[in-house]
């Protein structure tokens, strides 16, 4: 057995046009123009820019403040969504459907969020897309939209299965794989395409350096800047080589907070030069990788800006550092609009006009779209904002919308779909990705891998959160099935994320005449009851293997457990479950190393496992 504790040292990438997907491997729609340069402004042709001024010059002010919106929708379809969606787009939007919004509001794109009920299946993503673009080009000026979604993959999807799903960023992380992440960012891209989703908010850049960080964690690569910056400009790549505007977030860097921006508004006290060194890496990178678009965190840094304004509101951190300093000339959009933290400090009349002062362009997500809207256009009419602001971020979410494509033919076919979602080869390929990911922390007395002769009847039990991404789950359920293909005989137990007593001495007795255990644990916390029944499995003499789902921090708690073994998957979703048990059963290595420090749960200055670590068959 080995310890490997090496730092794997990832450079940052240098300017680079977007590469060709690999052989085999169906291009989506817009791929060949997605080729032809790396940034979607500054590489655009003075004819194209002269021919979208023009446009531009033909609209009207309603037209060019709704091209700033990307705004949400309920309902499968365009036209026609079910009744409980039209209740719902009437409660908090005022129209009935899709097709409304557009024709009322211009606005310029749509997110899809599998809540709003947008993501059914493959085929109806498609229709609805087809949709939406048919009322855009009905308008009068004939304007595609820009569709978008959270892909990250790992613990954040809005398109779940059959498509393909990815392991998430720090998986990829711990496998340490440029080529394994723009691989992924290919075919993720791909998929995206071909349903008519044209701009991911994905990967996230932000550099994840506090433990206790309540809305990062695992959506990042990692602990270290360079690492991180590594990753990001892969995956950019892998994305934008797919035809689709891949999105760097959250500028300035969210990986310091203990604040959810959801719920609150998070302040980071980093220094300017610890800004520099820490945060601004991955994001360089991402710009020199020719990133499309760049997402703003709702986030104060004082050491940037010292009037405390969120970052989607700063015109020092988005037009003086961003614009200026880091020479990004690309489509900025802001987190959703939404969340706590942008609405803290003013309220939803001032953000939208706010935001574009501090050089903003997409205006992502308003929790009310006419109030956001008529703001914005009260701001113009009253020469706050002047028209000339306006068509600078106009033109370009239209240059973005140019080199997708879309004006050229926003629609895609069912016959593209089939021959791109969740295709053989895309499965296989995230399934070797993944295999590459899985991290072994501890196997104190070499039970793993796990021999079939001796150790063929399992128990799963543990923790089972609510899928992440559409995948079939419960994680229990997962990991049990997964361990039947491979020849053993396993049962699952659900004990949840906080086991009850009478949870727990279910599983004790259930692990009566098994020969191991296999505990699925989630974020274990000083007082979590999972560790007592980690404890309680251990005291039977049966031995326990704990697989920890999403943060890799939980083996600090379970020090003293009497576990057997310890690994860490990074999340929940099937693809990365099925990885940890191939890696349990000895049919694949444990490739994986630490992308974050593990500190000692009673002595956080104690690093247990440093970055780089990870233990081998």
């Amino acid at each position: 057995m080995h310890d490997r504790t090496s730092r794997r040292t990832l450079l940052t990438a240098t300017a680079a046009t977007a590469v060709a997907a690999a052989a085999g491997m169906a291009v989506a729609p817009g791929a060949v123009a997605a080729q032809k340069s790396a940034s979607s402004s500054s590489h655009t042709s003075a004819a194209t820019t002269r021919r979208l001024k023009r446009l531009i010059s033909r609209m009207s002010l309603e037209e060019k403040v709704g091209q700033l919106f990307v705004m949400r929708v309920y309902g499968h379809s365009a036209t026609e969504p079910d009744q409980a969606d039209i209740d719902a787009n009437l409660a908090e939007i005022g129209v009935r459907t899709a097709a409304e919004m557009i024709a009322k509001y211009h606005v310029g794109g749509i997110i899809y969020f599998a809540w709003a009920h947008n993501t059914r299946d493959p085929h109806q993503i498609a229709d609805l897309s087809n949709g939406i673009q048919r009322a855009g080009l009905a308008g009068a000026n004939a304007l595609p939209l820009l569709i978008s979604t959270d892909q990250e993959h790992g613990i954040v999807c809005r398109v779940g299965e059959p498509a393909t799903l990815m392991p998430g960023a720090m998986a990829l992380g711990a496998g340490g794989s440029r080529s394994d992440a723009r691989r992924a960012g290919q075919i993720a891209g791909a998929e995206l395409a071909a349903i008519g989703i044209r701009q991911n908010y994905a990967p996230d850049a932000d550099v994840n350096v506090n433990p206790a960080n309540p809305v990062i964690g695992v959506r990042s690569f990692g602990s270290d800047p360079q690492s991180v910056a590594g990753m990001v400009a892969a995956q950019v790549k892998g994305y934008q080589s797919s035809g689709i505007a891949s999105t760097a977030k959250h500028f300035p860097g969210h990986g310091d907070t203990s604040t959810d921006s959801h719920t609150g508004l998070p302040v980071i006290t980093h220094t300017r030069e610890q800004w520099a060194e820490l945060d601004e890496p991955p994001f360089r990178a991402a710009i020199a990788a020719g990133i499309d678009s760049i997402m703003t965190a709702h986030i104060v840094v004082p050491a940037l800006d010292p009037a405390e304004d969120p970052a989607t509101l700063s015109k020092p951190i988005l037009t003086g550092i961003l614009r200026e300093e880091l020479g990004y000339d690309g489509v900025v959009v802001t987190d959703s609009l939404g969340m706590e933290g942008v609405r803290t400090k003013y309220g939803d009349e001032r953000v939208p006009v706010l935001a574009l002062q501090a050089g903003v362009d997409q205006l992502l997500n308003p929790p009310s779209l006419e109030v956001s809207w008529n703001a914005l256009l009260a701001a113009v009419k009253g020469g706050e904002v002047s028209e000339a602001r306006l068509d600078e971020s106009i033109l370009r979410i239209l240059r973005l919308k140019t080199k997708l494509g879309l004006f050229d033919d926003p629609f895609v076919t069912h016959r593209g779909v089939d021959r791109t979602v969740g295709t053989r080869s895309h499965l296989a390929a995230a399934d070797r990705i993944a295999e590459h990911t899985t991290t072994l922390l501890d196997n104190p007395g070499a039970l793993l891998p796990l021999s079939r002769r001796s150790h063929k009847n399992l128990l799963v039990v543990g923790a089972d959160p609510a899928s992440p991404s559409g995948t079939t789950g419960p994680p229990t359920t997962t990991l049990a099935e997964a361990f039947n293909e491979l020849g053993y005989t396993a049962t699952a137990l659900s004990t949840g994320t906080a086991p009850t007593r009478a949870a727990i001495d279910a599983a004790v007795a259930a692990a009566q005449g098994k020969d191991a255990v296999v505990v699925g644990t989630y974020n274990v916390t000083a007082t979590s009851s999972q560790r007592t029944l980690v404890s309680e499995l251990a005291a039977t003499g049966v031995p326990v293997i704990t697989v920890a789902i999403r943060n890799p921090y939980d083996i600090a708690r379970l020090a003293g457990t009497g576990y057997a073994a310890s690994l860490a998957s990074y999340s929940w979703t099937d693809v990365e479950l099925r990885a940890a048990a191939r890696v349990i059963a000895g049919r694949a290595e444990p490739e994986g190393t630490l992308p974050v420090p593990v500190q000692r749960a009673d002595d956080p200055a104690q690093v247990l496992y440093p970055v780089g670590y990870g233990l081998t068959y």
